[in-house]
């Protein structure tokens, strides 16, 4: 079935909630472990139709925002979604407590059973209209973001449509499309630093309400952390400072030198070359048929997925008015169906796009089996390792979409690999030092950005721009507004991800068998149970990050280019 042949009905609240109620109660009276499970399995055959529902009405949403309809169908499930929250949380409760929870545990996975306890951890029926409110700012954030109309050079862009004339070869270009976009960023600064502002203040309020310290601790219980801590991560971080930001600041310093410029400004940061970067050599219909013919000399594996996902039009590419910004990839439980969001915009990131965004549907696509809707996704830092990992698994068809600028486009994407650590640990420690004190003021939060760009990111040089030099530039990263704390996910799955492309340069065939198992389970397992089934190591250990810095180090340096 076609994606546009999905059903949606907006769920009946009542009738749902009279279903779970009366489900739990028969959990909570079942004579035996079998009479549970069963009863189990018919309260997720609800959930997974709540869950797939609420997935379809934020795919068309997303596709366009001005569509009325599912406008307001978005609304109905920001002011809604609390309400399904406190099911949910009843029916942990029931389960957490329940007798038979031993047995249980072997047929639905200890972790399923943790992560229930981390949600019970995370709900009080006392919260719920703070944490409507607090889906109503991020969407007013998302609405406002893609509003963006911006006029350059007398035609109309959004914020996806400007970013290859970020890319151009004129700097000139570069400088005035980047101000352009940053223009809206200032016009817009109070709009967001209100938003932001009473999200931190109704993040702070949960918290409080939950009976936790502040919004640090509820974050890592909401992004499911189950085997790491803020101690742990601030390791990392100290690892990423020590290891990698030289490395990153080398790249910079060489990049300067290849575009034959005095000093790397912000508008230079994204161009790697002086001839230009490397870009895709077709339109999005071109793009999707190299895609297809990748995917089936891939694997057998990806060659099923990549079939089905093209065929029931599981993708939607294409930047266009209205349309939300960014990339992502969802799942439709009830169709088993993955599903892929993007803003194709004629650069390479069009391709990163086509491979991170497949990783994750991949997986989602290979357990498909698994009937637990919170088990169809790992947690997030564990989903990145998917996507991160098949970036550089479809290396060897990369003259598929850039031709001869294939290797410029491999150095661009390895460089560009070390250059976001330092990136992704900024956003961490800012969200760290934001939810620890959010009595801030909107200036202060910006001087704390600018801080941390300054610790982590030395090569970053403004001038010219105000609201960047004033600590701006994280308006623009909607994890900080929508995600909290989900960014150094990405950092950790990098690690990860960089362990492959390692593993697959040493024994291929290896490095995806590990692959396809760390797909297969999907989300029975936590974090560090997951790398050590992929014969990883942690992030977390020391001497994870410098196990992986000699042969990127080395591979950058005989792949370097004039």
């Amino acid at each position: 079935m076609k994606f546009s042949e999905f059903k949606y009905t907006r769920p009946d609240y009542e009738v749902i909630k009279n279903q779970m109620e009366n489900l739990i109660e028969k959990i909570e009276n079942s004579e035996n472990e079998s009479q549970q499970y069963e009863n189990i399995l018919e309260i997720n055959k609800i959930r997974n139709h709540i869950f797939s529902m609420k997935s379809i009405c934020y795919i068309r949403h997303t596709i366009n925002t001005e569509d009325t309809y599912y406008d307001s169908e978005n609304n109905y499930w920001d002011e809604q979604s609390p309400l399904y929250e406190e099911l949910d949380s009843k029916f942990y409760k029931a389960i957490v407590n329940s007798k038979f929870r031993v047995k249980l545990e072997e047929r639905l996975t200890k972790h399923f059973f943790n992560l229930a306890e981390n949600s019970l951890k995370s709900f009080s029926p006392e919260i719920i209209e703070d944490l409507q409110e607090e889906n109503r700012l991020g969407s007013q954030y998302q609405k406002l973001i893609a509003s963006a109309k911006i006029i350059f050079e007398n035609q109309e862009y959004n914020l996806s449509g400007l970013t290859p004339l970020s890319l151009n070869k004129d700097r000139e270009i570069r400088r005035k499309s980047l101000e352009a976009k940053y223009n809206f960023f200032k016009e817009n600064e109070d709009k967001i630093d209100e938003i932001f502002d009473k999200l931190v203040k109704v993040r702070d309020k949960i918290s409080k309400k939950l009976g936790l310290n502040n919004f640090v601790e509820l974050g890592y219980i909401r992004m499911d952390r189950t085997d790491y801590n803020p101690e742990m991560v601030a390791n990392f971080r100290k690892q990423v400072k020590e290891f990698i930001v030289p490395i990153a600041s080398e790249l910079y310093k060489n990049q300067q030198k290849r575009l034959g410029i005095d000093t790397l400004r912000y508008y230079d940061e994204k161009f790697e070359f002086e001839d230009g970067n490397a870009i895709p050599k077709g339109d999005a219909e071109w793009i999707l048929k190299n895609g297809s013919r990748m995917y089936s000399e891939l694997s057998e594996e990806t060659d099923d997925f990549f079939k089905f996902m093209v065929e029931n039009e599981l993708l939607d590419l294409k930047t266009k008015a209205g349309k939300a910004g960014g990339g992502y990839c969802d799942y439709i439980s009830e169709y088993k169906s993955p599903f892929i969001f993007s803003n194709f915009n004629g650069t390479s990131g069009d391709i990163d796009v086509l491979t991170h965004e497949a990783g994750h549907a991949f997986q989602a696509y290979r357990s498909s089996w698994i009937e637990i809707p919170e088990l169809n996704f790992p947690t997030y830092e564990s989903c990145e390792i998917h996507s991160m990992s098949m970036e550089f698994f479809t290396w060897p068809w990369m003259n598929l979409f850039f031709e001869e600028d294939a290797d410029k486009y491999k150095f661009s994407h390895l460089g560009g690999a070390i250059k976001f650590l330092p990136y992704g640990i900024t956003v961490d420690a800012f969200q760290h030092e934001i939810y620890e004190n959010p009595n801030l003021t909107p200036k202060e939060r910006k001087d704390i950005w600018r801080k941390l760009e300054k610790q982590y990111l030395p090569h970053k040089n403004y001038e010219g721009c105000e609201i960047l030099e004033n600590g701006g530039w994280w308006f623009q990263q909607s994890h900080i507004f929508q995600s909290p704390f989900y960014y150094i996910d990405y950092t950790l799955a990098q690690m990860c991800a960089l362990q492959f492309w390692k593993k697959m340069n040493e024994n291929r065939d290896e490095a995806w068998k590990d692959y396809l198992n760390l797909c297969d389970v999907g989300g029975t397992k936590s974090f560090l149970e997951l790398v050590k089934l992929s014969n990883l190591i942690s992030p977390f250990e020391d001497g994870c990050v410098s196990s992986v810095v000699a042969p990127i180090e080395n591979w950058l340096k005989e792949n370097l280019r004039d």
